[in-house]
C-alpha cells in the first residue's frame, strides 16, 4: 500500500486506508476463520524488590534482574528467548504462549487463543504460579494489581529505550504525567476475542459499550503512590488524562470502521521520521510526505482506545487481578460475546454507554447506580450464556469462580479495590 503526497491524494489515501482497516483490522487473518471463535489473553505483572518496593530492574546481574528471572524460568521448561525488532527480550513457550516486557519493567504473559476459555485460563494460571515461585526465591514479590501502589512516577524510570518509547516518553510528557505513569507503573488484563460469526460491526459495538462497566467491575488500582487517590481504577484515570485523541470509545454509532480510520487519522503520528518535538497529526503528515503500509502499521499500534482492532478485538479495560479471579472477566465476555440471546440482551443494557461513563466507571466503581445496575445484569446474562455454551467453552470450575466472583463484589456493589488496604504479593 502506498499513496502520493501530492494534493488531491487525500481522498485516494482515506480509501485505501478504509479498505486496510476492513481487510485486516476488522477481519480475521487470512485461514484463520473456521466459525468457532477464539479467546486469548494477555495478563501483566508488576515484580517489585521486597526490600526497596521498587519495580525490579530487567536487565543486570542482579538477583533482581526480571530477565534472569525468566531465564531461570525458561531453562527449566525450555523456552526459548530471542530479542525483538523493538530490543525487548521475548520468551517464546511450548504452549504457543510467550513472555516479555513492557517499558517500565513489567512482565506479560500472552496466551495462545483457544476456543475454550478454559484453556486460556489454565495457561494464565500457570504461568502465574510458576513466576510467583521463582520470584518468591529472588525475593522479588509479583504485585497483580492495576498500577504500582507504593511509587510515583519518577521512582520507576522507563527502563526500554528503543526509539518506540522513547518518542512515546517524550510526546506524552508534553501532557502531563499520566503518560509516565501508564507506560511504566499499569498492568492489566487484556482479553482478544474474535468476533461470533463474523459480524465485527455488532461485536465492536458491544464491547465499546461494554468499556465503562467492565472497568468498574474489576478495577483494582485504588492506590498510587502509598496513598488512596479517590478513584477506584487509578490506572483508569491514568487512561483518560493520557490523550483523548488516541484513547477512549470509538465508534458507538455509525460505520464503525469509518468511525475508526476518522481517529487514526486525527492522532498524533509519534514515531514518523519528523524533527524532534513535533508531532503532527497522521493524516497531515501522510498528505505532506505519503505514507507507506509499514508507516500506517506502526502508527496504529500507537492508538490505545478502550478496544482495538487487531484482526481480533483487543478489550483493554480490565485492571490486573489476582489469578484467583481469571476466570470472572473471561467467563464474562466469552458468555456475553458468543451466546446469541445474551448478547443482544447486552446491546440493550449498555445502550446508554457513552464516554462520560468511562471517567465514572474508574473514579465510582459500581456505587453509582448507573454502572451498578446495568454491570449486575450483564454478569448475570454472562453467567447464564455460559451454562448454555456449556464445558467446551467455559468448564464447571471456572464458571464457578466467576460465579464466585459475582457474589463476592458485582452483585454487592464492590470492585477488587474496595479491598485494597496494602497491596498483596501474588503467591504470598
Amino acid at each position: 500500500m502506498s499513496a502520493p503526497g501530492a494534493p488531491g491524494a487525500p481522498g485516494a489515501l482515506r480509501s485505501l486506508l478504509m479498505d486496510d482497516l476492513r481487510a485486516h483490522a476488522f477481519a480475521p487473518p487470512p485461514g484463520t476463520l473456521s466459525g468457532v471463535p477464539r479467546i486469548g489473553a494477555e495478563v501483566e505483572f508488576l515484580p517489585v524488590e521486597r526490600e526497596t518496593r521498587h519495580l525490579a530492574p530487567i536487565f543486570g546481574s542482579s538477583r533482581h534482574s526480571s530477565q534472569a528471572l525468566l531465564r531461570a524460568i525458561g531453562a527449566a521448561r525450555g523456552w526459548a528467548e530471542h530479542t525483538s525488532e523493538k530490543g525487548v527480550p521475548v520468551f517464546l513457550l511450548p504452549d504457543g504462549g510467550r513472555a516479555t516486557f513492557e517499558p517500565g519493567g513489567q512482565i506479560e504473559y500472552s496466551s495462545p487463543p483457544d476456543r475454550s476459555a478454559s484453556v486460556v485460563l489454565e495457561r494464565m494460571r500457570s504461568f502465574a504460579a510458576v513466576l510467583s515461585e521463582a520470584a518468591d526465591a529472588r525475593d522479588i514479590d509479583v504485585l497483580t494489581v492495576g498500577i504500582d501502589p507504593v511509587n510515583p512516577a519518577d521512582a520507576a524510570p522507563l527502563q526500554l529505550h528503543a526509539p518506540r518509547y522513547a518518542r512515546m516518553a517524550a510526546f506524552f510528557a508534553t501532557i502531563g504525567p499520566a503518560g509516565a505513569r501508564m507506560m511504566r507503573q499499569t498492568a492489566s488484563i487484556q482479553i482478544n476475542l474474535d468476533p461470533p460469526g463474523g459480524d465485527a460491526t455488532a461485536a465492536w459495538r458491544l464491547l465499546n459499550q461494554m468499556a465503562p462497566y467492565l472497568t468498574a467491575m474489576f478495577a483494582n488500582s485504588s492506590r498510587y503512590g502509598g496513598r488512596p487517590t479517590g478513584h477506584c481504577s487509578f490506572r483508569a484515570q491514568c487512561w483518560r488524562s493520557l490523550d483523548p485523541g488516541r484513547t477512549g470509545l470509538v465508534g458507538l454509532t455509525g460505520d464503525p470502521i469509518e468511525a475508526y480510520l476518522d481517529f487514526a487519522l486525527s492522532a498524533r503520528a509519534l514515531l514518523v521520521e519528523s524533527e524532534p518535538g513535533d508531532f503532527p497529526v497522521f493524516a497531515d503528515w501522510a498528505e505532506r510526505a505519503g505514507v507507506d503500509e509499514s508507516e500506517w502499521q506502526v502508527h496504529l499500534t500507537t492508538l490505545f482506545p478502550e478496544v482495538r482492532p487487531r484482526g481480533h478485538f483487543e478489550v483493554r479495560s480490565i485492571d490486573a487481578l489476582p489469578p484467583r479471579w481469571y476466570a470472572a472477566p473471561l467467563a464474562l465476555l466469552a458468555g456475553l460475546l458468543y451466546d446469541t440471546d445474551s448478547r443482544h440482551a447486552a446491546v440493550e443494557v449498555t445502550a446508554g454507554a457513552n464516554p462520560d461513563l468511562l471517567w465514572t466507571g474508574g473514579r465510582e466503581g459500581l456505587r453509582d447506580p448507573a454502572i451498578g445496575r446495568p454491570a449486575t445484569a450483564l454478569f448475570e446474562l454472562a453467567l447464564g450464556a455460559c451454562r448454555r455454551l456449556g464445558p467446551a467453552v467455559v468448564n464447571a470450575a471456572d464458571l464457578a469462580v466467576a460465579a464466585e466472583f459475582f457474589e463476592t463484589y458485582t452483585r454487592r456493589g464492590r470492585s477488587p479495590a474496595d479491598d485494597v488496604e496494602e497491596p498483596v504479593a501474588l503467591g504470598r
